[in-house]
């Protein structure tokens, strides 16, 4: 098993797993704008191998760069497929080289994922591990159901709740997190119960609730993309689910829970070297990069002043409710609705809405930026 570390690593892993293809290519994609990455996938072709790839049907803020790369594919010979809109994302990075070889990562084919953010893949043999992609790959290619058969490939939403928090509950000294958004409810109580148990509990992120028992996650001094875990310095966590209610329930997310010496102690030193940093930061000036840094982090608070903006301005939504049940059913039903509650839960429906619109523009606005390519 491999690790790679994101900024540092790069697209070059990804190019020389490509050229290496004997038989086949199949890749997951969710964003993409490394050009030098999709030569290498043309050039497969080209060789003769079979180079299968699937696409996300949405991603808010790039859907025509999706399509754009779709067609280019097509034209360079590649078998493109796109995924199902029967969840609410499809999420998931991954690669998988003559059904021999997975790359399991954290972050998209693009720059900015690659060059300027932190973030983590594994690059694994494990029998096991592979088939399970190459099952995922076959179902939501041809878009049918998955049935999870392996209790470290984890999969939103199908195992992904079950097996991320039996991985938690069984640290017994440490857990270091990364994460951009530690928010599901049942988690947290899982992590305070950890820690409660004397588990030394870290996190690189952020904590979005309120806990007397859980340190405050610390911000890290370059753009975050990645959810990981290191439990106890032996086992480690590395996939695309953050640990909130969406991306664990709604959303096809992936990720590998491993034992692996080298790559487990490689995210731990990792880890440790971005916690120290923080603590070192916080007494230097700005630079201009990381002034740019900052800018990028300030997204969320601009997603989140313009999501209460929205909130605060909507009328009561009772009107809207009644009239929408009406057009569905032909008449308002009797049952007696709570609208209160009902109408908390659709603004706070907005407001996320609203936040990951906005997020997702400015990272698609940063990508196209740091890129200046096509998608």
């Amino acid at each position: 098993m491999k690790c790679l570390v994101q900024p540092g690593d790069g697209a070059m892993p990804l190019i020389k797993g490509i050229n290496d293809a004997k038989k086949s290519v199949e890749i997951v994609i969710f964003r993409f704008n490394r050009s030098e990455i999709e030569k290498a996938l043309a050039g497969a072709v080209t060789r003769g191998i079979h180079v299968h790839a699937l696409i996300a049907s949405t991603n808010r803020g790039g859907v025509q760069n999706l399509r754009d790369l779709e067609m280019r594919l097509l034209a360079a010979g590649i078998t493109v497929s796109r995924t199902d809109d029967d969840l609410v994302r499809y999420h998931g990075k991954l690669m998988i080289i003559d059904r021999r070889v997975l790359f399991l990562l954290a972050f998209n084919f693009t720059y900015l994922d690659m060059e300027r953010s932190r973030s983590f893949g594994v690059v694994t043999t494990n029998k096991k591990h592979v088939e399970e992609a190459a099952r995922l790959f076959d179902a939501d290619t041809k878009r049918q159901p998955y049935a999870a058969g392996s209790a470290t490939f984890v999969v939103s939403p199908v195992n992904a709740r079950k097996h991320i928090t039996a991985f938690i509950k069984g640290a017994k000294k440490e857990l270091l997190i990364y994460d951009p958004e530690v928010s599901d409810p049942a988690i947290i109580r899982v992590l305070e119960a950890r820690a409660r148990a004397g588990v030394a509990v870290k996190m690189i992120g952020k904590l979005k609730a309120k806990s007397a028992v859980l340190a405050a996650a610390k911000t890290l001094h370059i753009r975050l993309h990645t959810r990981s875990i290191v439990r106890d310095g032996s086992w480690a966590f590395v996939g695309s689910q953050s640990l909130r209610s969406l991306e664990l329930d709604a959303r096809r997310e992936v990720g590998i829970i491993f034992r692996d010496p080298k790559v487990v102690a490689r995210l731990a030193k990792t880890f440790e070297e971005d916690w120290e940093a923080k603590e070192q930061r916080e007494a230097q000036p700005v630079s201009a990069a990381e002034s740019e840094q900052q800018g990028q982090a300030s997204a969320a608070k601009v997603a989140k002043q313009v999501a209460k903006a929205v909130v605060d301005d909507m009328a009561p939504v009772k009107p809207v409710f009644e009239l929408t049940l009406r057009e569905m059913s032909g008449s308002v039903p009797d049952t007696n609705l709570n609208h209160p509650e009902m109408e908390a839960t659709v603004k706070q429906a907005v407001k996320d809405a609203v936040r990951q619109v906005v997020r997702d523009f400015v990272e698609q606005a940063n990508e196209t930026e740091g890129a200046g390519t096509k998608a």
